[in-house]
């Protein structure tokens, strides 16, 4: 091998769970909540995407040094500590999310290949053999390849997303000048203040982040001597999610938007032809392609790991704690049948409408990342648990009670 190129794949060999957190947490929603608060707010609101991605870094990291300290993954932790009925809860909410989650994924691939490939000429038919095509592949590639397939899968994925997105980007700029002031003079629109806050909680998934700790199992870093790569590797990744979140609002802000989810980004590939031509949408397109198939290939490998996990801790071997080097046993029954599940039974949300079930969904969704982040404190912040070394800073301490405080607060804003 080349000698320069050998720091190039030590980079890619320290940033592979990372890069797989990015590609996850990157979907359909994400691209259109900045690119719609974009067309709304302009650039005044590009430093929304850095504090977000920020404060998704904060709680990754922690989750991480849990795991490292401790050799148990955090749901492992939560059982052991908080009881059993803790990981009932957790399993109950799990079920709500994967159906919900998976029919909306399952969907977005189903609008964004339709798009691409318009054969049909009915756009709901399209949508629906599309996203059933899309699940089975996904399903396809995560049963015959294991994980190393799906990390090169996800690596050309993410790859294709970011060409493809900074390039429309450059394209559209609107200003140097313009974006370094949306970047580092915070202000907040009081006419746009629920946009600035979906972009501020958007950015990063939520769920997923505990998938970081099973990809560092597969990847067999444990111990405390892995704490700085997985610090390195979770910046890399927070970074390139920050900057999707900028170019995407920067693209937004170029353009009138009206729309969502998907079919925003469809809109918003319509009305770049307009100032791009037919290869800019095209291209555009297969970008929005790389996000949402890479976010539904990531929930469908990762989210099993949850659901296995979790179930032989409260069902198949309760009360026992596996060593730092175990992974969860892929071709177990939990996660062969939860991973059959998810791809297939939230297809039936292609045909129904769930708007009443989906607003109560929103709001438990919105209470995660509060209990996540209200889970760290607590876990992390005792050194009998997880040691002096590793146990909360002040400063981590702080940002954490921030988090807590900020997206509680969009909680309680879903509720009123």
């Amino acid at each position: 091998m080349p000698v320069q190129w050998r720091p190039m794949k030590r980079v890619l060999s320290i940033i592979g769970p990372g890069l797989l957190v990015a590609a996850t947490g990157i979907g359909a929603g994400d691209l259109a909540t900045a690119s719609f608060a974009g067309s709304y707010l302009g650039t005044a609101v590009l430093w929304a995407a850095v504090v977000g991605a920020f404060l998704k870094f904060v709680i990754t990291e922690g989750l991480a040094r849990w795991q490292f300290a401790t050799g148990t993954t955090l749901l492992e932790g939560v059982v052991e500590h908080l009881g059993r009925p803790v990981g009932w809860l957790f399993l109950a909410y799990l079920l709500l999310w994967s159906f919900f989650v998976g029919s909306a994924l399952i969907s977005a691939c189903g609008v964004t290949l339709h798009a691409l490939i318009p054969v049909f000429d009915d756009a709901e038919r399209g949508k629906v053999v599309f996203g059933v095509c899309a699940s089975l592949l996904g399903l396809g590639l995560v049963l015959a390849g294991g994980y190393a397939l799906f990390e090169s899968v996800m690596k050309i994925c993410i790859a294709f997303m970011l060409i493809t997105v900074l390039l429309t980007a450059i394209v559209v700029w609107p200003g140097t000048a313009e974006v370094l002031r949306g970047l580092f003079i915070p202000s907040l629109p009081a006419e746009g203040l629920d946009w600035t806050v979906a972009l501020l909680g958007g950015i990063g998934g939520t769920v997923t982040v505990l998938c970081y700790g099973y990809w560092l199992r597969e990847e067999g870093r444990s111990g405390a001597g892995a704490l700085r790569t997985s610090r390195i590797d979770l910046a890399s990744a927070y970074v390139l999610t920050g900057v999707f979140g900028i170019a995407m609002v920067i693209i937004g802000s170029t353009l009138e938007l009206d729309g969502r989810g998907a079919g925003l980004l469809v809109t918003l590939a319509e009305r770049l032809e307009a100032s791009l031509g037919p290869a800019g949408k095209w291209l555009f397109l297969a970008g929005a392609l790389g996000a949402v198939f890479s976010s539904l290939l990531g929930v469908w490998q990762a989210v099993p790991y949850l659901f296995a996990d979790v179930w032989r801790m409260l069902v198949t071997a309760p009360g026992n704690r596996p060593e730092t080097a175990d992974t969860v046993d892929t071709s177990s029954a939990p996660y062969r049948g939860y991973l059959f599940a998810l791809a297939l039974l939230p297809m039936a949300g292609l045909f129904l409408s769930f708007r009443e079930v989906q607003k109560i969904y929103a709001i438990a969704g919105a209470w995660f990342i509060p209990a996540l982040t209200l889970l760290l404190l607590v876990l992390n912040g005792r050194s009998a648990w997880v040691g002096r070394r590793f146990r909360n800073r002040p400063a981590t301490v702080v940002v954490l009670v921030l988090v807590l405080a900020f997206f509680s607060l969009i909680a309680l804003r879903l509720l009123a």
